[in-house]
């Protein structure tokens, strides 16, 4: 994917770029320069631009690499940005423009009332490979001061600049995933950017300042719980985003490359089984048990997805 730089970069994935939310939000300071010291652009408070360096450059501020280790709340090293382009300001797929106002609402992962505070930690504790933060704390209250102010700016904004240059919603190819074909297309199109080892491009030669183009897999990466480690969430996001600027990858490549994505090796996220209490309101895509239905973890990794959508729409048809 060659132009996915920024997070999945180019090729794929995770899309997402920490690249681009650094290069979209900038380094005005260095990395331990304290916040207080930084730069307040355009309108937003002190609070509300931490929120957003945090999202920006996370692994700067909360990875493995820190100074203070009591700051250190991740084990993999990448940014919020590596998902949530341009530190969630970019329209489409996963934009953190609105995403406050949809909080709290019930969770079906966890059956839970989940507040903004949660989802953030969901967040830290599986796409980021880490522990949550208290909701006191000066990060959290910072992140969630951030999201406020996107909101905000969202609701003064027009509605030709909050048009979405995306390519065609991804359609589920009705077959299971071509792992072997997912290998070419990450060969030729994401190799370049994120390593053919899918290790990333490290931004400089001490970890501590993240990824220009994100791991995709391995111990930097997003642990076996996280959204994208399901084939369907993360094809989505390939879909609309890699290669970024120019997003043109096919339904058939943008499924098979997340699946080959998803098949290589990363943390694993210990208590699993308790996600989806109810065990029909689990994402088909779901790569992990138990399940409410008869299909094997292979099915559910990598399709075909056709015949278990088919059977709980049948299920929620009332008897005759």
């Amino acid at each position: 994917m060659r132009g996915l730089g920024t997070v999945l970069a180019l090729c794929i994935l995770v899309g997402i770029s920490t690249v681009a939310g650094t290069i979209a939000f900038g380094r005005a300071t260095l990395p331990g320069q304290p916040a207080a010291a930084r730069t307040t652009p355009g309108n937003r408070d002190a609070t509300e631009d931490y929120g957003k360096r945090l999202i920006a450059q996370t692994t700067e501020y909360l990875g493995p690499d820190v100074a203070d280790p009591k700051m250190r709340f991740m084990d993999s090293r990448l940014a919020c940005a590596s998902c949530h382009i341009g530190a969630g300001l970019e329209p489409g797929s996963l934009s953190l423009a609105t995403a406050i106002t949809r909080y709290p609402r019930i969770s079906p992962r966890s059956a839970t009332n989940e507040t903004i505070q949660d989802r953030i930690n969901g967040c830290m504790m599986r796409s980021m490979n880490g522990r949550a933060l208290a909701e006191n704390s000066r990060e959290m209250v910072a992140m969630v001061a951030y999201l406020r102010f996107l909101a905000s700016q969202d609701a003064e904004t027009g509605a030709s600049q909050k048009k979405v240059h995306e390519p065609a919603a991804f359609k589920t190819p009705n077959r299971a995933a071509d792992l072997k074909n997912g290998s070419l297309v990450f060969e030729q199109r994401c190799a370049a950017c994120h390593g053919p080892d899918g290790a990333g491009l490290p931004a400089a030669r001490e970890l501590v300042q993240g990824f220009v183009f994100p791991p995709l897999w391995g111990p930097n990466s997003f642990n076996d719980g996280a959204g994208m480690h399901r084939v369907l969430t993360a094809a989505k996001f390939v879909k609309a985003k890699m290669p970024l600027g120019n997003a043109d990858l096919t339904d058939d490549q943008a499924f098979d490359v997340s699946a080959y994505l998803n098949s290589r090796p990363r943390p694993h996220k210990e208590g699993l089984e308790q996600d989806f209490p109810d065990r029909a309101k689990k994402p088909i895509d779901t790569g992990y048990g138990p399940y409410a239905d008869p299909f094997s973890v292979e099915q559910h990794t990598f399709g075909p997805f056709a015949p278990i959508e088919a059977f709980y729409k049948n299920a929620k048809k009332p008897a005759k």
